[in-house]
């Protein structure tokens, strides 16, 4: 089962997929890892081109990082400023990455509108907000650099403009606005793109793990609890559920960090008006530990910010009230604000705080694709 979360609670059926491992299969590419990374690659290496995929998940479709996010598909890649970028690799290349995160979310539109999939999209863009009034002139300069430097039409909001069109509060001091950014649903996504994925020829095998992970001459061989699979090629795509001993490609070289998510009950009118919440974008801040917030379609609150360093209940009770004092603190309008759901789980940093998508270096049939840096869903 998914974890219990607001995502688990509204989604709705899980389509079927195609049950355990065989005791015998063979692929031409096997991807390890059933979340978004994983089903895109099967979707598209099927219907593209006519590649035979196999994808084998320890769980269910989605039950990582994929099915309990908090929905922002926004332009993002790494964590590294954009006068960083252009500091480090030149215009060109700053560039050219700049827009491949802009490629990114146009993925996440291109697969809704392929498989037709609900998730609850909204077209909303992304304000990155000054929690201090110190911090809304980088992101004036920010903006500004966006524009001349990258031609893409971000916009800098004062603190007049923030409070009055988007959301109001003590910690509200300008923005960084984005128009690029998407909020879904994120289970019902990952439901999509599992039938989607099925549906051109591609097969999802759930409660299959991979426990090893070796290679024959030129077929990879693939254990699970209950079979084997001969491949050709192997994706590792499994993020923040990285197991290292796989292959040496994957040893010390991402950081799987806890991340924690709370949902409030839905604000009453009078709530909505005294904390001017009326925004629809993905809102982030200016933290360097950042916090995630957005309203949901339900008027609810999804809030998040990181975790702790171990998982105990009792550390996961202290976390959730944390983060709901955290809110409290951005809109005190919402002091008596209860929440209904909390979760949490892996996201994954890397040291370079940039994703690494990459082919082993001994091995040019092994890919992988994972280190997201908690930047979301595209």
């Amino acid at each position: 089962l998914h974890p219990p979360s607001y995502w688990s609670a509204t989604a709705g059926i899980t389509p079927p997929d195609d049950g355990t491992v065989p005791t015998t299969g063979d692929t031409d590419v096997a991807i390890i890892g059933g979340g978004y990374t994983g089903l895109s690659c099967a979707y598209h290496l099927a219907h593209n081109y006519g590649i035979r995929a196999m994808v084998l998940e320890a769980n269910r479709a989605g039950w990582g990082c994929s099915g309990r996010n908090g929905g922002f598909a926004r332009a993002a890649i790494g964590r590294h400023s954009y006068a960083k970028m252009l500091e480090s690799w030149g215009r060109d290349t700053a560039r050219s990455v700049f827009r491949e995160s802009l490629a990114a979310v146009q993925n996440v539109r291109d697969l809704m509108r392929d498989g037709g999939i609900n998730c609850d999209p909204l077209e909303a863009g992304h304000l990155k907000i000054a929690h201090r009034p110190g911090r809304a002139a980088a992101l004036a300069r920010e903006a500004e650099l966006l524009q001349h430097e990258f031609d893409y039409p971000a916009e800098y909001l004062d603190a007049a403009q923030v409070q009055q069109s988007h959301i109001g509060g003590p910690q509200s001091h300008g923005a960084l606005r984005f128009p690029d950014a998407i909020a879904v649903h994120p289970l019902k996504l990952v439901h999509g793109m599992l039938e989607l994925a099925r549906a051109s020829g591609a097969t999802v095998h759930s409660s299959s793990g991979v426990t090893s992970c070796t290679k024959s001459g030129n077929t990879h061989i693939l254990t699970t609890p209950h079979g084997r699979v001969n491949a050709r090629t192997v994706v590792m795509a499994t993020n923040g559920y990285t197991p290292e001993h796989l292959h040496g490609c994957m040893r010390s070289t991402t950081l799987p960090v806890l991340s924690h998510i709370i949902v409030t009950r839905p604000m009453s009118a009078v709530e909505k008006s005294g904390s001017g919440f009326q925004t629809s974008h993905v809102l982030t801040d200016t933290r360097n530990l950042l916090y995630y917030w957005r309203r949901l379609p339900d008027d609810r609150i999804l809030f998040g910010g990181r975790g702790l360093i171990t998982d105990t209940p009792d550390g996961r009770a202290r976390q959730r009230d944390f983060l709901l004092a955290e809110l409290q603190a951005k809109l005190p309008a919402l002091r008596d604000i209860t929440v209904d759901y909390d979760w949490w789980g892996w996201v994954c940093l890397t040291a370079d705080f940039l994703p690494h998508i990459h082919t082993a270096a001994n091995d040019p049939s092994v890919h992988y694709a994972m280190g997201y840096q908690g930047s979301g869903v595209s």
